[in-house]
């Protein structure tokens, strides 16, 4: 019998009806079957999944080797029986609830070959729901790093591996991990490999979330998943010494890994869990959180780190619960330092210095959430028609650049999803409109900004934004109207009546619209240059 190309790999416990739509992606592959071994090991299914296995064995007996076996908890240990079993020049791994694009292996062997690649990444998507990180599937290429790409966002064993690597470094799944058992293998065959190629030019994989996500990653409790992300870590620092190769791929599993353990469902979990969270990623935090990896993390994630590794657990579930019941806390403005009102900010008990609260990356985002209109009205004087609102504005301290200005068009497609933007700093400031006026709120929860805006005698349609610096940026605010009852549209001016109406526009955010109520009678030419103008325009 010759040797085939590609040896497959399933792991199987109760996945049905999922993994026939799995094992017939698989039968089904353009390779033939001649070129593909399928290795498929029952961890103790107690469904249908077993008898399924032994199905397909008897109709493609040259292709399938199937094997039963009690129970180990965890995919690792098939996956493992099966890599002993392996004969192809490539072993691929798939879960038994996904599948294959038809000509996904042929398309990553043929890759494989060309490029003398000892590791090949086909691009994946989620089905159902499921979660699978894109950017590293920006285009086809012959080589990438692992220290320098978007590799360790995708650290699944979903991957076809040279199988002579493999085996050259003995490379198996530790059998004690019940969840991300697959990260160690994955990372140390990429820090190992000679070449990692990627294809995005078709959809290789798709990775399934089961109708009842009983998935193993979606099952796994907080202790269980911080006591294999340190497993995973120190398997890393292991093989990758100190230095910016190290923090590459170790900020994925800060980002990720260790951030998921402090999320909304934090504040639930019992005081014992809590505290043992803390510890658990302070220690992490001890070890491998160098100064560069702080640096690069946002305010709220490091925030969040800072208080665990201080054992703050008071102060770090009002945190978290204070924000997912509320929206992200105040910046306080100190020259151009902004920081992020979070509990234990400058606590002596806490003991954290100010850079942990520092917000240096944008904040536009949270700015806009944190702008809200309280009251706008009409204030007319004479022939002076002028608008008064009372903004708050989620900033305290240092706020006398803040300011209100009108600008015609829509925000441009830069701006973050709730609307703001931190403007280019070649960008010219837009001009203040209005008188103003700033206090600080009265529950110290930002600063209260009054701006009277006069309501000029043009046919116009302006957005009315908000701008104010933060940490030596400035950010463009649309004012949203949050469903707040607007005055009403009115007549304004006696020499030529105008209509001028404060309203939201599709978006929500508050627009001024003036129009005169009545124009001269144009001649024929110049509704004709006016008909053909709007026509351009549209």
């Amino acid at each position: 019998m010759t040797t085939p190309d590609v040896t497959v790999v399933v792991a199987v416990y109760n996945t049905m009806p999922y993994l026939t739509e799995c094992l017939n992606s698989l039968v089904g592959q353009s390779i033939g079957l001649d070129r593909l071994q399928v290795v498929a090991v029952d961890d103790g299914s107690t469904d249908d999944s077993g008898e399924e296995l032994d199905r397909f064995a008897q109709l493609y007996p040259d292709t399938f080797t199937v094997v039963h076996q009690a129970n180990s908890g965890g995919p690792a240990a098939p996956s493992n029986r099966a890599l002993d079993l392996a004969t192809g020049r490539f072993v691929y791994f798939i879960g038994s609830d996904d599948h294959l694009g038809e000509e996904a292996l042929e398309r990553m062997v043929a890759c494989a070959d060309a490029n003398e690649s000892d590791v090949v990444v086909g691009k994946m998507v989620g089905t159902n729901g499921r979660y699978v990180h894109q950017k590293l599937y920006t285009g086809d290429r012959p080589e990438i790093s692992l220290y320098d790409s978007e590799l360790p966002y995708t650290l699944a064993n979903t991957k076809l591996f040279r199988r002579e690597l493999v085996e050259k470094h003995g490379l198996r799944f530790p059998e004690d991990l019940p969840v991300g058992s697959d990260q160690p293998f994955t990372i140390e065959a990429c820090v190992r490999a000679r070449r990692i190629s990627v294809l995005s030019d078709y959809t290789y994989y798709y990775a399934v979330k089961r109708g009842d996500a009983s998935n193993i990653t979606y099952r796994a409790n907080h202790l269980a998943r911080l006591r294999c992300t340190a497993r995973i870590m120190e398997h890393t620092a292991g093989l990758i010494p100190p230095g910016p190769r190290r923090d590459a791929v170790l900020k994925r599993h800060f980002d990720w890994e260790l951030s998921k353990l402090l999320q909304k469902d934090f504040p639930a979990l019992d005081p014992d869990t809590r505290r043992q969270v803390c510890e658990g990623v302070g220690a992490l935090l001890e070890a491998y959180y160098t100064d560069e990896l702080r640096a690069g993390t946002g305010v709220k994630r490091r925030v969040r780190f800072g208080l665990a590794r201080r054992g703050a657990v008071d102060e770090l579930t009002r945190a978290i619960a204070d924000e997912t019941a509320h929206g992200a806390p105040p910046f306080l403005l100190e020259g151009k330092r902004a920081f992020a009102l979070y509990p234990g900010f400058r606590d002596p008990a806490v003991g954290l210095d100010d850079h942990w609260y520092e917000a240096r990356e944008s904040v536009a985002g949270r700015l806009a959430n944190g702008t809200k209109l309280e009251s706008a009205e009409w204030e007319q004087s004479g022939e002076k028609l002028t608008l008064a609102l009372k903004l708050r504005l989620g900033v305290s301290g240092d706020t006398s650049s803040a300011f209100v200005a009108l600008a015609q068009g829509a925000m441009p497609k830069t701006a973050d999803k709730p609307g703001a933007r931190k403007l280019p700093e070649d960008a010219l400031r837009p001009k203040a409109v209005g008188e103003f006026t700033r206090k600080p709120a009265e529950d110290g929860t930002g600063t209260l900004l009054g701006a009277r805006i006069p309501v000029e005698s043009v046919r116009a349609k302006r957005g009315v934004r908000v701008y104010v610096d933060v940490a030596g940026a400035t950010y463009e605010i649309p004012v949203r109207t949050e469903g707040l009852p607007m005055p009403l549209a009115r007549r304004w001016g006696s020499t030529t009546p105008h209509r001028v109406a404060a309203s939201p526009n599709t978006k929500g955010r508050l627009v001024i619209t003036t129009a005169p109520l009545w124009e001269p009678k144009l001649g024929v030419g110049a509704r004709l240059r006016r008909a053909l103008s709007s026509s351009k325009r549209k």
